[in-house]
């Protein structure tokens, strides 16, 4: 293969370790990706992208700004060229209808990217930020699946910025009706969570020891959200490899796969808590029908009354001897083969759901009902 007698076969056939000379593969950019920075407002989330835009990475960043006032809001897009020793920020304007970049504005937050992506090869990774009081859910739904962004773009993770010193108060806070605070979902979303401002929490907690007051903090976002990582940071100083290219919505991502089949179970541990993490583990093949059948009445009829935001989780489906990758956010979802199963590994059933009003005696049945008999 590679041989003078080759050349004209197609490009895609040839490896690209052996092809010689300019390969199309080559010639095109790879899909962006896309980071949604939410959190409260004050929780830090303009220092993140302030820092990000001038930390020494190498990456040409667009990032995507919501700046909402009373009168005017306005989409601005900041290019940081990325260069060694160089702060230069190219400034462009995208103006979306109402200034706003949530499921109401789906179709305007499609024309900013599709602008932006005109310009592909001024940078190599977006970074949304989103207003303080945004669910991120709705957008991150739009860029996973979205058939007009999806072979431009691609969904690489969801960062929510926490402040240490008020996120007992944000998550108590009261609201209309059954209205979540939106400090649940914005934790309920996330793949990064950055528990910002930790050295505040000596001043509000005198004579109790920040580290005991972190753990305390910590369980409280992990029995909400145990697939999430947790990276302590004072004014968002964070390594940039904890939150760009996570590709927390790859299937082929091997780490995120592995943890998914370790043996932990992801469970939350508080009961009271509004918003928290349940694993049902089933043993057995399942019948691809029947998980789509189930998938439909959880996600879309919502019979059993129960709000899941997200689900990750491994699937061992009759006839095949592929690992197959379950991943839903919101009422889209994706069932997809990773690797092969490898010999004498157990072949589990294991799924991680977050959301509201979730029921593990229903979930556990339900997903038994999939079993092929």
């Amino acid at each position: 293969m590679g041989s003078e007698e080759e050349e004209g076969a197609p490009p895609l056939a040839v490896p690209i370790s052996q092809a010689e000379g300019p390969s199309l593969v080559n010639s095109l950019p790879a899909a962006a990706g896309v980071t949604i920075i939410t959190g409260y407002l004050g929780a830090g989330k303009s220092t993140l992208v302030n820092y990000i835009l001038k930390a020494n990475h190498g990456k040409r960043i667009a990032v995507i700004l919501n700046e909402f006032g009373e009168e005017v809001g306005v989409e601005r897009a900041l290019i940081s060229e990325g260069e060694e020793g160089s702060n230069s920020v190219v400034e462009e304007w995208v103006e979306l209808p109402n200034g706003c970049v949530c499921c109401t504005v789906k179709h305007g937050f499609v024309q900013a990217l599709e602008e932006l992506m005109a310009k592909r090869q001024r940078f190599d990774y977006i970074l949304l930020e989103t207003t303080g009081l945004a669910n991120p859910g709705p957008v991150a739904s739009l860029l996973w699946l979205d058939d007009e962004l999806e072979s431009s773009v691609r969904l690489d993770s969801i960062i929510t910025v926490v402040d240490a010193k008020n996120l007992c108060l944000q998550l108590s806070e009261q609201r209309e009706g059954s209205e979540l605070p939106e400090a649940y979902l914005q934790i309920a979303f996330a793949d990064v969570v950055l528990l910002n401002k930790v050295d505040l929490i000596v001043e509000e907690h005198e004579g109790i020891a920040q580290s005991v007051v972190l753990e305390d903090l910590k369980g409280k976002i992990q029995n909400i959200n145990s697939l999430a990582r947790i990276v302590c940071t004072v004014r968002c100083q964070v390594d940039l490899h904890d939150i760009l290219d996570c590709k927390a919505y790859d299937v082929k991502h091997v780490a995120r796969l592995e943890a998914l089949l370790a043996e932990s179970n992801f469970q939350s541990n508080s009961h009271d808590s509004e918003v928290k993490t349940m694993c049902v583990v089933e043993q057995g093949s399942m019948s691809i029908d029947q998980v789509n059948a189930w998938l439909g009445e959880l996600l879309w009829e919502r019979k059993s009354n129960m709000e899941v935001y997200r689900c990750k989780g491994v699937l061992n489906i009759l006839g095949s001897d592929e690992v197959h990758i379950i991943q839903a956010v919101k009422e889209l979802y994706e069932i997809i083969p990773g690797r092969k199963w490898k010999a004498g590994e157990n072949r589990i059933n294991k799924i991680v759901f977050i959301g509201r009003k979730l029921d593990l005696n229903i979930l556990s049945t339900s997903l038994n009902s999939c079993l092929a008999r």
